[in-house]
């Protein structure tokens, strides 16, 4: 008893602690881009859409009635649902594995940094996890009577799942066959209540499929087809490592203990632990075999988590009889992995670390530079005529400016990121795809690092075929200097190009010396290129932390056109810059160096800055 009430006690702290924790972070991160899409849908509501079915669009939507427009309320559904997770693996510990066991797998549940943050962002995941749950606790109560509590519990659990995610389609091949497998599983089948949940399940799909079919299967060829390569590739050898660093690596060693134990028939084992333990190798198998072919481009290290919640329990009660040292090390790992979760959380929530990442590979790009863009474009719109419109470079820029502005409806170019993202079909079948000039005053916002930075060139030409010449550009938006980098332009009424002009588009450049981080003397030389299509430019100033310290020689021979030999600046190839800084010895340290980009046109034009170190002697060889 006393094993029990101090199991309890430890499980109800740390979940009041992680619910706090949430509350704190969820109030202080900023909007993802795919939470503003989703807050887009539910502006929009519909049964299903094109990356999803309907259910966080409709949560989203719920959490903005409730709280208004801001991202805590956005993400408060969410976080009810994250906050019931651990309390339905107690349910299945305690009812199973025993009471001790139970309380520990909800303690574990909080801890592993995969399931303790779901709630945080409003994302598919949460209602699929929950799903999950609910669909596994009443799998285990059905195995040993079917009565009408669980049939119910499995028809609401397949029904959320059925729509919050594609995915659930496979948590729910999986359940079957594990199911199936049992003697006590097939009996379920004679049973009238069991078939009718099964039926409310494969019912809630129903207005998934209908959208595919009046839309040409086009969620389901992006979900299974187009985001997937289908060739063998290496990127399920990073199956194992990158699951042991995410669940910790002394809890993942029994998780998959518990999953290879619970899975294999023993003649005194619960259907519920065999249920559970080949549930859970189903899943991980099935993910595993699919790193092999599946996208590799995008995240996917959260889709084992429906294993891990089956596979908790047993691990809990696996990690009890383990030597004591074992014990404390699954414990304090997965300790410091949920404080290093939510670490990272509050670093990517906190300005001065998203910028301190920036000139990294790891910045946080999709969190950051919405809020001063909001300010910019807001400020662009007063100074314009009146009826003026937003048109946005890509499906992020629409959705977070709408959230920003409150305008679910911003005209969105056709742009690869909609297409990678599975968001075209719906921009169009919103009417939000503009395909031709606008009719009316309209203010362009372009992100070019949305696209590598070879694409750049050849994307602004298309702007170029679809609206134009484009002006100058008005503002550039520089957030974390210049890691998240925005361009204003104002467009005409219906700007047309005239037979002959010579495609204008925002400037190109490259800082070849110094290099990133790399550690200058006080007197230090920059060179590289710089290029405008259309007008040319006409001079290159060198920034030091935004404040302009040279002048660059500019028009030096410099072979640029071989890397974009459809550039049609008129200065082609001469296009080289260099110039000589001089930093007085009180500004040694951490710079930022940049470019201000001055076009034939009179654009001026601030160029992503880098990190330098300036050292008040020369650094040593």
């Amino acid at each position: 008893m006393q094993g029990e009430q101090r199991a309890r006690r430890t499980f109800t702290a740390l979940w009041a602690a992680a619910c706090l924790a949430k509350l704190v972070i969820a109030a202080r991160l900023p909007l993802f881009v795919d939470e503003a899409f989703y807050w887009q849908e539910g502006r929009h509501l519909a049964a299903a859409y094109s990356d999803l079915p309907g259910m966080t669009a409709w949560l989203a939507r719920l959490g903005t009635a409730l709280g208004g427009e801001h991202p805590f309320a956005l993400r408060l559904p969410f976080l009810a649902m994250g906050a019931l997770l651990p309390w339905w693996v107690v349910r299945i510990g305690r009812q199973w594995f025993g009471a001790i066991a139970g309380w520990r797998a909800g303690s574990l549940a909080v801890l592993l940094p995969l399931v303790g943050m779901l709630g945080v962002m409003a994302v598919p995941d949460v209602p699929l996890a929950l799903a999950t749950v609910m669909c596994l606790h009443a799998g285990t109560r059905l195995l040993r009577e079917a009565s009408p509590g669980a049939a119910l519990e499995l028809a609401l659990g397949l029904a959320l799942g059925a729509t919050s995610h594609y995915r659930f389609g496979g948590v729910a091949v999986a359940g079957a066959a594990a199911m199936l497998w049992l003697p006590q599983g097939r009996r379920l089948l004679r049973d009238p209540r069991v078939l009718l949940a099964l039926a409310v399940g494969a019912l809630a799909w129903v207005p998934l499929l209908l959208w595919n079919l009046e839309n040409g299967e086009a969620g389901l060829r992006f979900q299974l087809i187009d985001r997937h390569p289908w060739t063998l590739h290496a990127g399920g050898l990073a199956f194992l490592p990158a699951q042991a660093l995410l669940v910790t690596p002394v809890l993942f060693a029994a998780l998959l203990a518990a999953a290879w134990r619970d899975a294999w028939p023993r003649r005194a084992m619960r259907p519920q632990w065999r249920f559970l333990g080949m549930f859970g190798a189903i899943v991980l198998c099935g993910i595993f075999l699919l790193g092999f072919f599946a996208d590799s481009e995008r995240v996917s290290f959260h889709w084992p988590v429906p294993a891990w919640l089956a596979l908790l329990p047993a691990a809990a009660m696996a990690l009890h009889r383990w030597p004591v040292p074992w014990r404390r090390a699954a414990w304090v790992t997965a300790a410091l992995g949920s404080c290093a979760a939510l670490g990272l959380c509050l670093a990517l929530a906190s300005p001065s670390l998203r910028a301190a990442s920036a000139g990294g590979k790891h910045y946080p790009r999709n969190f950051a530079g919405w809020k001063p863009l909001a300010t910019a474009v807001r400020s662009e719109l007063q100074a314009m005529p009146p009826g003026t419109r937003v048109l946005a470079g890509d499906f992020k820029l629409g959705a977070e400016l709408g959230f920003a502005l409150g305008d679910p409806d911003i005209a969105v170019l056709d742009h690869p990121l909609n297409h990678a993202h599975g968001r075209a079909p719906q921009l169009r079948l919103w009417k939000l795809q503009a395909d031709a000039p606008p009719p009316v005053p309209t203010l362009l916002v372009l992100a070019p690092g949305h696209l590598p930075f070879r694409q750049w060139l050849q994307h602004y030409h298309g702007l170029c075929a679809r609206l134009g010449p484009l002006p100058p550009v008005r503002r550039t938006v520089m957030a974390d200097h210049g890691a998240q980098r925005f361009l204003l332009l104002h467009l005409p009424p219906a700007p047309a190009a005239a037979a002959g002009t010579a495609c204008s588009v925002p400037a190109m450049a490259w800082i070849d010396a110094p290099a990133r981080r790399q550690a200058v003397p006080l007197r230090f030389e920059v060179n590289g290129w710089a290029f405008k299509d259309g007008p040319g430019l006409s001079r290159v100033e060198i920034t030091l932390d935004g404040a302009v310290v040279a002048e660059a020689e500019y028009g030096f021979r410099f072979p640029v056109d071989a890397y974009f030999p459809q550039s049609t600046d008129p200065n082609q190839p001469h296009v080289g810059f260099r110039a000589l800084v001089d930093v007085p010895a009180s500004q040694a340290g951490r710079r930022w160096l940049g470019l201000r980009l001055h076009g034939a046109d009179g654009s001026v034009e601030e160029w992503p800055e880098q990190p330098v170190d300036v050292m008040d002697a020369a650094p040593a060889r």
